[in-house]
């Protein structure tokens, strides 16, 4: 685990690569996160609001039990302690894309919106993916509709694609997935 600290009130970014790093109490606020940005509509792995908090925390072990320097990493940010929001950056070992890695689930506790926390996350996930993991390109997949596209624009990400449609919110409310690359690192 490694951590950078920038003060007072002010969002310290914590990379955790095994599973024995993430504390219970870190783990029990991962799943309140992901449960609070997903009840309030969120694009973050869980569509229909309100969520059920045991499969969330389902998902938040198999994402722990998964963390491995090489190909799963944790993204965690705090303020004053308290966990305000939270990434997982991935790579797939196999040599035809060993190169680029994805974002997953970014995501920030709704009481702290609008302080930079998501892109202060983004941004470190770039400096983990390019100086510790020697990746050339991150990649994700972002729900249309919600303003990510600019959010993730802002951070340097362009739009390479989009599945018109793809995602089915309600009937009537269909959404394009857009897929988002960063490129060079």
């Amino acid at each position: 685990m490694t951590t950078a600290t920038t003060g007072d009130d002010t969002p310290s970014y914590t990379q955790l690569t095994s599973p024995d790093a993430a504390s219970d109490a870190l783990v029990t606020a991962l799943a309140e996160c992901w449960t609070e940005v997903s009840d309030a509509g969120g694009a973050a792995g869980f569509p229909f609001p309100p969520v059920d908090p045991t499969e969330v925390a389902a998902a938040v072990d198999r994402l722990v039990t998964g963390l491995a320097p090489a190909t799963s990493r944790l993204v965690v940010a705090t303020v004053d302690g308290a966990l305000a929001g939270w990434l997982n950056l991935r790579r797939d070992p196999h040599p035809l894309v060993a190169h680029w890695g994805t974002l997953h689930h970014v995501q920030t506790r709704l009481r702290v919106r609008g302080r930079g926390i998501g892109a202060g996350l983004v941004r470190q996930a770039r400096a983990i993916a390019r100086d510790e993991m020697a990746l050339e390109q991150l990649r994700l997949a972002a729900r249309g509709g919600v303003g990510l596209e600019e959010f993730y624009g802002r951070l340097g990400y362009r739009e390479a694609g989009r599945w018109p449609g793809a995602l089915r919110l309600a009937p009537g409310d269909d959404r394009d997935e857009v897929l988002m690359v960063l490129s060079p690192l």
